[in-house]
C-alpha cells in the first residue's frame, strides 16, 4: 500500500480520510494546471542542479489545496516536511527552534503566514536569504548578536491574504503561485476519485450535482461527498444517485449554487435590512453573527466570484443576480 501524506492539523475524526484523500504527486493532483506545470519545471531544475527549491508562496481562497501542494513539493523533492502555522510562532525563539531542527533540503510549511508577528518575520529574512539566524543574546549594553548557520531549506508559505504580507517578506519568495477556484468538471473528477478511495458507489450525474454545489472548492466537495455518503448508507442502499444527492444537499441547506444558510443570511440581510447596500463589513458581520475576517476570507471570495456581491469604497452591494436567485423583484434604481 502506498504511503499517504500526513497533514498534522487534520481533525482527528477525519484523520483516516485525509490520509487517503490527499494526492502524493503532481500527476495525481487534479486542477491548478498552470501552477502544477510551473512547479514541475522548478522542481526538476532544482533536482538537476542538486539545489534546494526556491521559496514558494501559495495564495488564494481556503480549501483549494495549498497544504496538499506543500506536501507534494516535499515528496517530489524527496525531503521531509515540517508543518506549522503563523499564529503558532509567537516569538523569535519559536522560529529559531523550528529552523535549527531542519535537515538539509527540508521543506518548512507555514500556513497563514500573513499572521506571523513582525518580530518573528524579521528573524525569517536572513534565514530565507542567507540560511542563517541572527540571535540577540542579553539586553542593554551587554547585548550581543550571535549568527547561527542553517542548512539550506525551502520555505513554503500559504495565505488567503497575499495583500496582508509585508513587501519585504513577499519579495523573498522566488515562486509565487495563485490558486484559482476549480471548475465543475475538475471537482467532479475529484469527487469520483474520492468516492473510489472511500469504496462508495456514485453515478456521474450525482457527482456532477455535488460538484456544482461545492463552491469551486475541493475541500467542500469532499466534505459534501462524505455527508451525502452518510445519507446513502442510512436512507438508501449505499449507491449515491442524483435524486439522493440532491435530497441530501437540500436537507443540509446547500442550494444549487452551493450557498449555505450563512450565505443566505448574509445576502438576505443586505437586501432586506439595508436595501441592497452599500453596507460595511463590520455591520454585515454583526448581522450574521460571524467574525468580519471569516466573512471576508471564507464567504465573500465565492460570492464575489459568482457576481453576487460588489465591493465599493462605501461598502458591499448585493447585485441583481442575488434578487433573481431568491426570486425577489429587483428594485428600481433612481
Amino acid at each position: 500500500m502506498e504511503d499517504r501524506i500526513v497533514d498534522q492539523e487534520a481533525d482527528a475524526n477525519e484523520f483516516s480520510y485525509e490520509l487517503s484523500l490527499r494526492p502524493q504527486k503532481l500527476t495525481q493532483y487534479i486542477g491548478q494546471e498552470k501552477v502544477k506545470s510551473n512547479l514541475e519545471i522548478f522542481i526538476e531544475a532544482a533536482k538537476i542542479r542538486e539545489e534546494t527549491l526556491d521559496h514558494v508562496l501559495l495564495y488564494g481562497p481556503p480549501g483549494l489545496g495549498k497544504t496538499t501542494l506543500a506536501a507534494i513539493i516535499a515528496n517530489e523533492m524527496g525531503v521531509n516536511i515540517r508543518t506549522t502555522a503563523g499564529p503558532a510562532i509567537e516569538r523569535p525563539g519559536d522560529l529559531a527552534a523550528i529552523l535549527s531542527a531542519l535537515q538539509p533540503g527540508d521543506v518548512l510549511f507555514i500556513d497563514e503566514i500573513h499572521r506571523l508577528p513582525r518580530a518573528v518575520e524579521e528573524v525569517l529574512y536572513p534565514a530565507m536569504e542567507d540560511f542563517c539566524l541572527d540571535i540577540v543574546i542579553g539586553k542593554g549594553p551587554s547585548a550581543r548578536s550571535v549568527r547561527i548557520d542553517l542548512p539550506p531549506f525551502t520555505l513554503v508559505g500559504a495565505t488567503t491574504r497575499a495583500g496582508s504580507l509585508s513587501a519585504p517578506l513577499r519579495d523573498r519568495f522566488g515562486v509565487l503561485s495563485r490558486l484559482e477556484y476549480y471548475t465543475v468538471e475538475q471537482l467532479k473528477q475529484i469527487i469520483i476519485r474520492t468516492a473510489d478511495i472511500l469504496n462508495t458507489e456514485i453515478d456521474h450525474e450525482a457527482a456532477d450535482e455535488i460538484a456544482r454545489r461545492s463552491r469551486g472548492t475541493p475541500r467542500i466537495a469532499n466534505r459534501l461527498l462524505r455527508r451525502v455518503r452518510d445519507f446513502a448508507q442510512v436512507k438508501g442502499d449505499g449507491l449515491i444517485n442524483t435524486r439522493l444527492a440532491a435530497h441530501a444537499l437540500e436537507l443540509m441547506q446547500v442550494d444549487r449554487l452551493g450557498l449555505d444558510h450563512i450565505d443566505h443570511k448574509l445576502l438576505k440581510g443586505i437586501i432586506e435590512r439595508f436595501k441592497g447596500g452599500p453596507v460595511g463589513l463590520e455591520t454585515i458581520a454583526a448581522t450574521v453573527g460571524e467574525e468580519s475576517h471569516t466573512i471576508e476570507d471564507v464567504y465573500e471570495p465565492y460570492l464575489l466570484q459568482i457576481g453576487f456581491l460588489q465591493r465599493t469604497p462605501r461598502g458591499r452591494i448585493a447585485t441583481d443576480l442575488v434578487y433573481k436567485h431568491f426570486n425577489i423583484e429587483v428594485p428600481h434604481k433612481a
